[in-house]
Order: structure tokens, then C-alpha cells, then sequence
């Protein structure tokens, strides 16, 4: 293995932090070494607002990482998030000939490119295409068709799309950093790497990944993404909220919302003081309406009764006191706060909601690798981790 191969890195450049974490591949297994963390400085909203400041802290966080693991960040792969990134379903299909005949791996791919082929502005790109399930002369639920027999092959796929600006500004910050980028990921798809069980993903899941900026909404069922999407709120939405309320500046806002707040008035514990009923009272009507959109959300998908396996809050905005319980509330669906795991020797410190992204992130780039080590970021390199993925 050459000296590059041996290690990975995920990026992470969200709205209130940037995170650089550096992992060793040893044989199947991924060691954690080291995360290096800054200000974000520069984004608003999941988007890069000023190029420099975005820089400057995936520097700061770059040398962090560097100075505890004692190894050069020269990649990366780096998580992408924000209102600009849409899902849709898509259905492709080929003609195999006019006799049945063995589906080649050829042949699965393109029927995956009929079915990526849809019409998009010109602003837009795909971003991911995550196969559902693959037809055979009608026959579905097919999750692998190679070696079948048929004359017609379709496929069933979920596509992400996302402004190509916005995502070649994450890249070109990251060039301007020193680091060049190996692939791009959908944030919330990584953190389901670290924090969903396949079982959560076969009997149908929701992961919310609660960012500064917005919440990302990703379900699965069936061991597949069923539906992606985002909501306008997230954890800076409370914190700006408290500064208001309070007459309070950013920093403060964000202490006392960390130390005291609590999404609704119910799942305060003790008796609670009257500040922290005070905030308590601005925080709660946020929570609210964000779990309001995310149901809004779900109705719209037709998803809102298919997630018997409930919810997984990531993201910083999910350590809010208080969220999960208000949720399970609001649902009636267990809810549970992301442990993000599949690196050996992860530190407790780094095993939080956070973190799960740039944890997700070192391992999608490690199932890739393994899946095709010649052809990383590749459409098909790709296709084979989503399927490893889902079975």
C-alpha cells in the first residue's frame, strides 16, 4: 500500500465549525488518529459567503489534525449540506436485446446512467445516484441483476442533486487550503455511515442532521435512501433566537444555550431555575417549528408512516437538552441522539452527534476504496459502495 493509501481524511466545513479528522486503514480495519477542529468562519447557511475566512479555518483545522497525528493532509474527502441540495427518485431502463440474455456489469450500468439522465439546470449537478432496487422483466426487487437472465433491465434510483457553485466552492476552499479533494459527500449520507444499524435502515429510518444552518432529513427503508431533503432551521436558529430574547451577544447566547437550554419547558430537569425557564420559553417555539417542518416534510414524501424504526438526531443541534424527548413526543416514534462508531480507538470526546459526519466521511472513503481501489470516486466505484451499503 503506498504511504497516501495508508491513511484518510474527512472534511467537514459546517456553518459553526470546521473538522479535519485523520484515520489509518490497517488491513479491514480504520484507526482513528486525530481531529482537528475550528471556528467556521465564511458560511452561512451551509453556503461559503467569504472564500478567504472559509480557508483560514479549514487551515487552522488542518494543523490541529497535523500536530497530533504527525501526518501531512495532502486529501480529502469533504461532506456537502445546505438548502441548495435536492432529491428526487428516478427510473431508467434498457433494452437487453430482443432474446433473453445474462445482464453484464455493463449493462447495469447503463441502465444507472438512463436512469441518472434526467433533465437539470444548467446551475445543477448530480451528486449522487443511490440505487433502490433493479426490474427484470418486470420482476422487481432485485438488488444485484448481474448473471440474471432477461430482455429488458430497469432501475430504480434515488438521485441527489446540488448547485454546482456551491459544491466546486467547498472544493476550491479546499484547494486554497493545500488539500486536494478525493470525492464529494452528501453530509447527512455520511453520518448515517457512522450512526445508523442496518436495522434501523431495512425497517425504515430518519436521520436528522441538525447543522448551524439547516437540518438535514435523510430515510431509509428497505436498507436504502428512500428520500433526502433539508428544512431552514438549525442550531444558530436558537442561539440568534436567545441573543435577541436576551439582548445578548453570539458567543453568550451560544454559552447559555449549551449550558442551560432545553427544548421544552416539560423535559427540564428539577424544577429548573427561573433563567433557565426564561430561555427555555425562546427556545421552545423553535423546536416546535422545526419538528413541524420535518413532519411537514415527511407528509409531502408520503414517508411519515413508513419509519417504524423512528429517528436519529446528529449533528451539534442534537445535543440540545430536551430535543430528543420532544420529538419521540411530537411522533410518537423512538428518537434516539447519534453515537457515531467504526473507527477503532475513537475517543469518547469524539463518539458525539457532531462528530458524526467527519467520522461517516473516513468511512465512506474506506468502503470505497475497498470496493474498487483502482477506480476511487468513480461512478462505479461508487454504485458498488452503495450496494455493499444496502446488503
Amino acid at each position: 500500500m503506498a504511504k497516501k493509501d495508508k491513511y484518510l481524511v474527512g472534511l467537514d466545513i459546517g456553518s459553526t465549525k470546521t473538522c479535519v479528522l485523520i484515520a489509518e486503514v490497517e488491513g479491514e480495519a480504520v484507526k482513528f488518529l486525530a481531529l482537528g477542529a475550528a471556528e467556521s468562519k465564511g458560511l452561512r447557511k451551509g453556503l461559503i459567503v467569504n472564500l478567504d475566512s472559509t480557508v483560514s479555518s479549514i487551515r487552522r483545522a488542518v494543523e490541529e489534525a497535523e500536530s497530533v497525528a504527525n501526518v501531512p493532509v495532502e486529501e480529502a474527502l469533504v461532506g456537502v449540506a445546505g438548502g441548495h441540495v435536492r432529491g428526487v427518485n428516478s427510473r431508467g431502463g434498457i433494452a437487453l436485446g430482443q432474446r433473453p440474455r445474462d445482464i453484464e456489469r455493463e449493462d447495469v450500468h447503463r441502465a444507472v446512467d438512463a436512469a441518472r439522465n434526467i433533465s437539470l439546470p444548467e446551475d445543477r449537478e448530480v451528486l449522487h445516484v443511490l440505487p433502490h432496487e433493479f426490474i427484470v422483466d418486470a420482476q422487481n426487487g432485485i438488488r444485484d441483476a448481474v448473471g440474471m437472465v432477461g430482455q429488458r433491465l430497469e432501475v430504480n434510483v434515488h438521485l441527489v442533486t446540488s448547485s454546482i457553485a456551491a459544491t466546486q466552492n467547498l472544493v476550491t476552499a479546499a484547494n486554497k487550503a493545500g488539500i486536494l479533494i478525493t470525492d464529494t459527500v452528501l453530509e447527512p449520507l455520511a453520518s448515517a455511515e457512522s450512526c445508523l444499524t442496518q436495522d434501523e435502515r431495512d425497517l425504515g429510518c430518519c436521520l436528522l442532521d441538525i447543522g448551524g444552518g439547516t437540518t438535514e432529513l435523510l430515510v431509509f427503508g428497505g436498507g436504502v435512501v428512500r428520500h433526502s431533503s433539508a428544512v431552514a432551521i438549525g442550531g444558530d436558529h436558537f442561539t440568534n433566537d436567545l441573543a435577541v430574547g436576551l439582548r445578548t451577544p453570539i458567543p453568550e447566547a451560544e454559552r447559555l444555550k449549551r449550558r442551560h437550554g432545553c427544548a421544552a419547558s416539560a423535559f427540564m430537569q428539577g424544577n429548573g431555575a427561573m433563567f433557565a425557564h426564561m430561555l427555555t420559553d425562546i427556545i421552545e417555539p423553535r423546536a416546535v417549528e422545526l419538528l413541524s417542518l420535518i413532519h411537514d416534510d415527511l407528509q409531502r414524501a408520503g414517508l411519515d408512516g413508513q419509519i417504524p424504526a423512528g429517528f436519529v438526531l446528529a449533528g451539534g443541534g442534537a445535543r440540545l437538552h430536551g430535543l430528543d424527548e420532544l420529538a419521540e413526543q411530537s411522533f410518537h416514534l423512538p428518537v434516539r441522539v447519534a453515537e457515531p462508531k467504526g473507527l477503532a480507538d475513537l475517543p469518547e470526546q469524539v463518539a458525539q452527534p457532531e462528530y458524526a459526519t467527519v467520522v461517516g466521511l473516513v468511512l465512506c472513503g474506506a468502503k470505497t476504496r475497498r470496493s474498487a481501489p483502482q477506480r476511487t470516486g468513480n461512478l462505479v466505484s461508487k454504485l458498488k459502495a452503495m450496494f455493499a451499503g444496502a446488503s
